[in-house]
């Protein structure tokens, strides 16, 4: 097996709702802002190659979105999926399985493209399954008021109308390639996997840890549907982090790729970071 980083991109964020009541005083130690208040993050993806298959997790915002949507996030960077994927010799044609953690559009807007002639959504990745649960799925299309906005159809629905829509079933009877830790706070049903890479056990954050600087309990984002829940989820997420050694990969940290955890008198803390190709 071997793991590579994909970089999708790069965006910008309201400082206060990425950590929601901790004061910007605090956060912006770890995360400093502009003078719009906005911090830049990453959409880090990460590509599994194991044997003959090739599974992606997540696949950042996309390409199909019109300005008049990406004006609120100020994308910005050079490297894109495409590149990312053509950098270790991969094409999106490759892809034998996407693997989608959730459906916000930071996540899954890679999923699906124009036609070329812009008639209609095609598949980005033609020649694979695409993974999410029969929870979530019905919870983003189903959206609530509170996450409309993160959940859009057209990064959704084409997926179950091509035919190319699959869930894991939370038995995981139907799932081998890692396993998963499903998680409520952030949204419903959200999926992280656990990779066995190396000897190590390599985590797929996702949104329930989404930097290093959300490491401290309270850090939690105003984005989450269910933030006590969330509060409960990481406490357990990064002590048993800390006991099992785990290296946790972050998917929207701006600065850092990896991290590892360690234990203080305030509880557990960051303890180095790294980069996934140091394994």
């Amino acid at each position: 097996m071997q793991l590579y980083t994909i970089n999708t991109g790069y965006f910008k964020l309201d400082g206060g709702a990425m950590f929601g009541v901790v004061p910007k005083v605090l956060w912006s130690k770890t995360n400093p802002a502009d003078d719009k208040n906005l911090c830049p993050w990453a959409m880090r993806s990460l590509l599994i190659e194991d044997g003959k298959r090739l599974i992606l997790i997540d696949n950042g915002i996309g390409d199909k979105q019109d300005d008049n949507f990406l004006r609120h996030y100020y994308l910005h960077g050079e490297e894109n999926l495409h590149q990312s994927l053509n950098k270790y010799g991969f094409h999106a044609d490759d892809i034998t399985d996407v693997f989608l953690t959730h459906l916000h559009f930071d996540h899954c807007g890679g999923s699906v493209k124009w036609s070329k002639d812009k008639s209609r959504y095609v598949m980005t990745f033609k020649n694979a399954n695409y993974w999410s649960n029969k929870q979530h799925w019905d919870w983003a299309i189903n959206p609530n008021n509170r996450e409309k906005a993160s959940f859009l159809k057209e990064n959704i629905l084409p997926i179950q109308d091509s035919g190319h829509l699959s869930f894991v079933d939370k038995s995981m009877k139907n799932f081998d390639f890692f396993d998963i830790l499903f998680v409520d706070g952030h949204t419903d049903s959200q999926m992280i996997p656990h990779i066995q890479y190396k000897g190590y056990t390599i985590v797929f954050a996702a949104d329930l840890l989404p930097s290093t600087g959300h490491i401290p309990l309270p850090y939690v984002m105003g984005y989450d549907t269910k933030p006590l829940v969330t509060l409960k989820e990481k406490e357990l997420f990064l002590n048993n982090a800390y006991d099992n050694q785990y290296i946790i990969y972050l998917q929207h940290d701006n600065y850092n790729e990896c991290c590892t955890l360690k234990k203080t008198d305030r509880g557990v803390r960051l303890d180095k970071t790294f980069q996934l190709s140091d394994l």
